[in-house]
């Protein structure tokens, strides 16, 4: 399963929606960074693999950053992304 993470702009947390093939999540990663260069107002729609029902409707213009990530039987409950370490 591949998540998709959506960073919006005054939103401490990302939104989510996942697929089951790496080709469907790049599909909808490509979607997503149209949408940002398009620099527009548009709703950007999407749907969850994984949760049928859950569906998001998003301003491109409120999308300050996206990231594809596969989760696996390895993880580690820690979420994808960036850290720092402080003394």
């Amino acid at each position: 399963m591949f998540t998709i993470d959506l960073t919006l702009k005054n939103m401490p947390f990302p939104v989510q929606v996942q697929r089951k093939s790496q080709e469907e999540a790049d599909a909808v990663y490509q979607q997503v960074l149209a949408a940002m260069r398009s620099g527009s107002s548009d709703i950007l729609e999407l749907t969850c693999d994984r949760q049928k029902e859950k569906k998001v409707a998003i301003r491109t213009n409120e999308i300050s950053g996206v990231q594809v990530s596969q989760k696996d039987s390895t993880s580690t409950g820690k979420p994808p992304g960036f850290f720092a370490l402080t003394e």
